[in-house]
This record gives C-alpha cells, structure tokens and sequence, in this order.
C-alpha cells in the first residue's frame, strides 16, 4: 500500500495523473506482531545432535553459519567461497540487496575454507529438507513460518540478552529501519528499567501513615 501510494505521489508530481492519489485516504492495517521463537541453549545442541546424524554433509555447516551470523537461510545457501576471507563472510545476495559482512572465529573460517571450492557456492545443494527431518527428530516446536528462520532468531536474541546493543544488531541483521530489530528489545537486561530508576516512585514514600484512610489525603474521617 505504502509503494503504491508513494508511485501515485510520483505520478502527480510529474504530471502524469490528473486528479487525487486513490490510496491517500486508505487507511494502512494493522497486524499482530508474530511472537518470535527462540533456541535456548539446550534446544540448539539437541538440534545439532540430530543434525549431525543427518546424511547431508552440508546442513550441519550452514546452520552453524546461521546461528553464528545472524544469516537467512537463502543467504547462507548463496554464499561463495570468493566471499569468505580473512575471518569475514560477506553476504551479497540479501533480501534488501544491501551488502554486509560479518566477523567469525578462526576455527569456523578454517570449517568453511575447507568445506567448498574455491570458486563458487559452498553449498552447491539445498540442505532445507535434511534440516526439517532432522529438526522433526527433536521435540522443538516452532510457531509457523520459523523453521530455519528460528537459527537467525536465536543468533539475535542471544546477542541482545547477552548484553549486546540493538544499533549494532540492526547492522548484523541488515534491517533497514531500527524498528524491525525493537522486535528482540525485550529481551535485554536492562530493558526499561529506567522505568524503576527515574519513574515518579523514586524517593517516594506512598506507604500509609497510621491513623489515614486510603485515598484520604487528610486522614480525616
């Protein structure tokens, strides 16, 4: 709705439409926000024990580089070996077409160097099925919707409840406004404590004194 409005706006700055823009006055919808489902630390390593088990010598890797770097799954299955050097894994090939890059660890480089050509798709094949088989495999349920996309949750819900900052976050996931990366505030900390620290409670004292009423400020009766 927003594009089409915005090519109307266009339309008639050019003079190209003669008359008021159909979708001025329509309102936008609102929509629930999706509850977004998260690993804990348990969770990620039975998924991993099923993973290992998995006959793709793919899936294993690319949902580690998932869950290390915040990545989609389609990015992860896009990335060439061209794209991983000195520590870093470049994405190019991103939903907004923004390019990022991301720091590793050096024993995880080294996995990814060696697993792929030099040239070209480290994963020449789709994994997708043997992940879902091998998440079947574990008593992890997922809201709709989350099944891969549950490696990319748990990088950036973990970053945050371990202390991380969501404007850096938003640079990791690639979002291009601050309010997609809100999403995983909540999970900080320190989240609205200020709220406890600087809200009208502080320093005072809202405990009765003998001989009032509550809601009597006088005590009169």
């Amino acid at each position: 709705m927003g594009y089409l409005r915005a090519v109307f706006n266009v339309a008639i700055h050019l003079k190209e439409w003669h008359g008021d823009n159909p979708f001025a006055a329509v309102k936008a919808l609102r929509m629930s926000q999706t509850e977004l489902s998260y690993l804990t630390q348990e969770q990620i390593d039975d998924l991993f024990t099923a993973l290992h088990e998995s006959r793709s010598r793919h899936v294993v890797l690319m949902a580690e580089l998932c869950l290390y770097t915040g990545a989609r799954w389609g990015e992860a299955q896009s990335l060439h070996a061209e794209y991983v050097r000195n520590n870093t894994v470049t994405y190019v090939d991103t939903r907004n077409e923004r390019k990022r890059t991301m720091p590793v660890d050096s024993e995880f480089y080294l996995k990814l160097k060696a697993h792929g050509p030099r040239i070209g798709r480290i994963f020449p094949t789709d994994a997708y099925m043997a992940f879902t088989q091998a998440l079947n495999r574990t008593t992890i349920v997922l809201p709709k919707g989350q099944r891969t996309h549950v490696l990319r949750h748990t990088f950036a819900s973990h970053f945050i409840m371990n202390g991380g900052d969501l404007l850096t976050l938003q640079r990791i996931l690639g979002h291009q406004t601050i309010q997609m990366t809100m999403r995983y505030a909540h999970l900080s900390p320190e989240h609205l404590l200020e709220a406890v620290k600087f809200g009208p409670r502080r320093g005072v004292d809202t405990t009765l004194t003998p001989g009032t009423n509550e809601g009597d400020e006088t005590g009169e009766k």
